[in-house]
């Protein structure tokens, strides 16, 4: 197909301003926010956090082959109350997830989105169409956006980067923008 690098510097651009409304929301909460639940069963911040960043990093390893970087080591510093993205548990499950060490969270964080940008920054503009994930897929993959999104060949990278990262990582800044202003900590964007 000869994938434009347009469409690359594009998938750059947008990338590096997820990351930075991340960072900005991270570093304008403290972890009394990040753990606070409004009400029984709310999820708190917490889980939005833990799960776009686990999940980012997870999927990094199906779109380049490097093993996530979430370990024991890092479970240790963190502390997350379910060391789990929670994809496959019940809303109830989570409801319990909180964050331990913010500090460390917040290093955890660096790392996926440094890794992220700097696989993006040296990524060849054809490798945006390798397919990931070819079907038939697996009931847990066929049920995805991404699923919905790929096409007859199955899901590239490009599509994996747009569900898996940016587009999931949108859906979930949704939530703790809406989360911010039950704390009355406000919005990030207009």
């Amino acid at each position: 197909m000869g994938t434009s690098p347009i469409l690359l510097d594009s998938l750059q651009r947008r990338m590096r301003a997820l990351h930075s409304l991340y960072r900005e929301a991270v570093s304008t909460m403290d972890i009394d926010h990040v753990n606070h639940v409004h009400r029984s069963g709310d999820l708190p911040i917490a889980f939005s956090l833990f799960h776009i960043l686990n999940m980012m990093d997870a999927s990094f390893m199906l779109l380049t082959g490097a093993m996530p970087i979430w370990d024991d080591q890092w479970q240790s510093e963190v502390q997350m109350a379910i060391p789990d993205h929670g994809k496959h548990r019940t809303h109830a499950e989570m409801s319990g997830q909180r964050v331990g060490d913010y500090a460390a969270f917040q290093r955890y964080m660096e790392e996926v989105f440094t890794r992220t940008e700097n696989w993006l920054g040296d990524l060849d503009p054809g490798e945006l169409e390798r397919v990931v994930i070819a079907p038939p897929y697996p009931p847990q993959v066929a049920s995805t956006f991404s699923a919905r999104v790929a096409g007859p060949e199955g899901i590239t990278v490009l599509d994996g980067a747009e569900c898996w990262i940016y587009q999931h990582g949108l859906r979930h800044m949704g939530e703790i923008e809406w989360a911010r202003g039950m704390l009355g900590l406000g919005g990030m964007t207009s």
